[in-house]
């Protein structure tokens, strides 16, 4: 019997990946050696009472994630990383991190029920990292992960190695979707989401140089806006170039038909000329839009519906002049 691999049939029809990034209002990230079952927080080292935690924020119907991650080291240490990413209202590039060193994971719960009702904790400290690069491995979870994502993390890991990148942290993480895209990634503070990776464009999402058009193949979406947008903002960005990774945006759906067919959507930015709103009628895309496999142990396939951008047009826009 042939193994399914969801990624590799993915490949073969040629899914766009655009408008596969999860829409958070935050990210926990608990330090947690692997092995990880199947359901993440259902593992041997996850306490119960994080367990409790997670599962009062699901049935609440909060829009938190939860991960577990970890690095090379995980196992051999004596304290546990706990990182909270927090998005930012309105205008913004992405997420506001806290970092807890903690003395255990039996504390991780104390701490983000704190959190959560808006006190700080005198485990939050302060770091020169500025990206935490999350790659999927959760090979229990669905084989694609630990197929593609396990070698894409050892690699990345020497990548980033070689390019003397210490403000920047990848870790293995637990599911966050799309791993019919794997090696998939978030890369945060921003919140993006990209897939299908190699190191060649994965050294261009480190450095923001090279070809920009290698974000048709691996870009799955920003984070911070609604999956519909997200190819508005791929255009975007194959317009503006590397440059778009730097200003701040926000992004709306003002309207669409009853049928989700056609959508207007609405994404202002900020760049350091001024602000800038665009508008787009986003229409239903027949021949991007396929019936897949959504996983490796899927019975069976699920529409995934692509939006192309019909029009695009500048609503308004407000530039800075500066007086000599």
């Amino acid at each position: 019997m042939n193994t399914f691999f969801c990624s590799d049939y993915a490949k073969q029809v040629g899914e766009d990946v655009i408008g596969s990034a999860t829409n958070y209002q935050a990210y926990i990230l608990v330090e947690c050696p692997p092995p990880w079952f199947s359901e993440a927080f259902n593992s041997k080292w996850v306490p119960k009472n994080l367990q409790l935690l997670v599962q009062e924020v699901h049935h609440a119907k909060l829009p938190i994630r939860f991960l577990l991650i970890a690095n090379d080291a995980s196992h051999k240490i004596d304290q546990t990383t706990l990182l909270i990413y927090q998005r930012q209202d309105g205008l913004s590039n992405g997420y506001r991190k806290h970092e807890f060193k903690l003395p255990n994971i039996e504390l991780v719960a104390t701490v983000v029920r704190k959190w959560l009702l808006g006190r700080t904790s005198e485990y939050e400290i302060e770091t020169s990292v500025t990206r935490d690069i999350l790659v999927c491995t959760h090979g229990s979870h669905d084989l694609c992960c630990a197929r593609y994502g396990n070698p894409f993390y050892f690699y990345a890991n020497a990548t980033i190695a070689d390019l003397c990148l210490g403000n920047i942290r990848i870790w293995k993480s637990s599911h966050f979707g799309g791993h019919r895209f794997a090696p998939t990634a978030i890369d945060l503070p921003e919140g993006r989401y990209y897939g299908i990776l190699d190191q060649k464009s994965f050294q261009s999402i480190l450095t923001r140089t090279g070809d920009i058009q290698c974000l048709n193949k691996v870009y799955r979406g920003w984070g911070i806006l609604p999956p519909a947008l997200q190819i508005l903002e791929r255009e975007l960005i194959l317009a503006n170039g590397w440059n778009w990774f730097a200003y701040k945006a926000v992004g709306k759906i003002i309207e669409q038909s009853l049928d989700n067919n056609t959508i207007l959507g609405e994404l202002t930015f900020e760049d350091s000329s001024g602000l800038y709103t665009y508008q787009a009628k986003l229409v239903k895309d027949a021949t991007k839009t396929l019936q897949v496999k959504s996983s490796c142990n899927a019975i069976k396939k699920s529409v995934f519906v692509k939006y192309a951008v019909d029009s695009l047009w500048l609503a308004s826009q407000k530039v800075v002049t500066y007086s000599k």
